[in-house]
């Protein structure tokens, strides 16, 4: 079967089911996982695969595809052991703003100030939702402190 482009897809096991033609990025995960930073800020313009990106490395980490192995057969990331024994094996949330265009309430919130009280929410949010779940350690952090366990939000 011919390999197609995919334009505007951004779910990596559709990308990768639907036989489409894709240049493989898997290398960024070992990278990533191997360069012990605290924080990775990803920015690239618009339409350079960041969604994209991000789905692969949920496709890859999330329990919830611990059985989906086969997305990345053939791949770079496929070809050591310890990585293919690491696929699958974290809890993820995954967030996307890819949905958010011009002139909606993210933006708006920024624009006019109360991007803080939106944050502090969202910790808010996440914290009650996942405090004192084994799965999470101890919850979320504030952001102002640093901590072996739980998870930042900065």
């Amino acid at each position: 079967m011919k390999r197609r482009v995919a334009i505007g897809k951004q779910n990596f096991a559709s990308v990768r089911e639907g036989n489409y033609f894709y240049i493989d990025k898997t290398s960024f995960l070992k990278e990533w996982w191997e360069c012990g930073d605290d924080a990775t800020l990803i920015s690239r313009p618009r339409r350079f695969g960041k969604t994209l990106n991000i789905s692969m490395m949920e496709h890859f980490f999330s329990n919830k595809y611990s059985e989906r192995g086969d997305l990345f057969e053939g791949l770079s990331i496929w070809q050591e052991e310890k990585y293919r024994q690491l696929q699958g094996t974290y809890p993820v949330i995954s967030l996307s703003f890819a949905g958010i265009k011009d002139d909606t309430p993210m933006q708006e919130a920024y624009v006019h100030g109360y991007w803080k009280e939106i944050v502090s929410f969202m910790r808010s949010l996440f914290n009650s939702t996942f405090k004192n779940k084994s799965l999470f350690g101890a919850g979320f952090n504030d952001g102002n402190n640093k901590s072996e366990q739980g998870i930042h939000l900065f």
